[in-house]
């Protein structure tokens, strides 16, 4: 299996929850695509207006597709969540997120050709971004990243990206139809 099969079989699970978006540019670059999620949920006694709380989830996630991962791989995705995920998509463009903003995550989906090496495996552990906003009364935004290798048919996550690790590799258990 390539990248690109392996991106539509993964497409097809997300689009049942996820808004899809095919290609997506961020600061001139193209990207195969992006999905965003979205979850209100409230408490109220009785009738709407007497609501106790409210709350909204995201999920951002940016799919790339490569031939390896490398370390500049790596950092235009930590550049990416830093520069571009958190401030436009989270925050867009305000100091702090909208006021039921509980939680953003954040995720980049890797999508490799060849085998992730050592060293890579390691830094993709370590990648990690997390920012809470007014003591994280407003919540907070989590990256997480997800790096699934062809040629071993291997799925790497870092410690708070590994919820998403068992889609990843039941993508590469399905049967070609």
């Amino acid at each position: 299996m390539n990248t690109a099969e392996y991106l539509d079989r993964l497409l097809e699970k997300y689009a049942s929850a996820f808004d899809i978006y095919q290609p997506y540019v961020i600061h001139g670059k193209e990207y195969p695509a992006y999905g965003y999620f979205f979850s209100h949920t409230e408490k109220y006694v009785l009738v709407r207006e007497a609501n106790m709380w409210s709350s909204d989830s995201y999920e951002h996630i940016l799919f790339i597709e490569t031939d390896e991962v490398t370390e500049a791989l790596l950092k235009e995705a930590y550049d990416i969540v830093r520069d571009y995920m958190e401030p436009v998509l989270v925050r867009k463009g305000e100091k702090v997120p909208p006021p039921d903003h509980m939680y953003s995550y954040l995720t980049i989906a890797v999508l490799s050709s060849k085998a992730v090496s050592g060293p890579m495996r390691r830094a993709i552990r370590k990648f990690r971004f997390e920012k809470g906003y007014k003591f994280n009364m407003r919540g907070f935004s989590q990256a997480h990243i997800v790096c699934a290798s062809m040629e071993d048919q291997a799925v790497h996550t870092n410690f708070v990206g590994r919820g998403s690790k068992k889609l990843f590799q039941d993508i590469f258990k399905q049967k070609l139809i």
